[in-house]
């Protein structure tokens, strides 16, 4: 849900990789520049859960502590969902041929142990009623996919990862 004071998700991530199941909830607040407010994740079945604190100007908590090491850090990356992607492309509003680096506090899955990274976002085709297409660089681990998204920013193909198989 987007409103005049961010947007709202409320996900749920079901996910067999390697033989093995992976069953998560998420709600996720940004606030209307599009950065993360709050994040409340939790692998269900566990008791590994994830709570984020940001002040939407790059200062973080993570389970209640300060997280000096995410300073800095104006975006959100969780391993397991595109949904994240399409916060950082819709912070940044980028044109055609422009590129952005950020620096994200990344959220690996099951591990849940928040640490900073390297992106790059390139736009390829500006988001339009056609939707649009971006590189994706996660310049920390070497990986660069092509995302196609829907006018919403929605990411519609995340090569090895999702692809969306329903319309809204």
């Amino acid at each position: 849900m987007v409103g005049d004071d961010g947007a709202r998700a409320d996900g749920l991530i079901l996910r067999r990789k390697d033989g093995r199941d992976l069953r998560a909830h998420y709600r996720l607040e940004t606030g209307p520049d599009w950065c993360v407010r709050r994040l409340h994740f939790a692998i269900l079945g566990t008791e590994m859960a994830l709570r984020m604190e940001s002040d939407g100007a790059g200062t973080w908590t993570v389970n209640r502590a300060p997280a000096p090491a995410l300073n800095g850090c104006l975006d959100l990356d969780i391993q397991v969902t595109p949904f994240t992607n399409t916060l950082a492309l819709r912070r940044l509003e980028l044109a055609e041929g422009e590129s952005a680096d950020l620096r994200v506090a990344y959220v690996p899955v099951p591990e849940l142990a928040v640490s900073p990274a390297e992106q790059r976002y390139s736009c390829l085709k500006p988001r339009g009623p056609e939707g649009g297409l971006y590189r994706y660089e996660g310049l920390f681990r070497g990986f660069t996919a092509e995302l196609p998204v829907d006018q919403d920013g929605l990411v519609l193909d995340y090569p090895e990862t999702f692809k969306r198989i329903w319309p809204l």
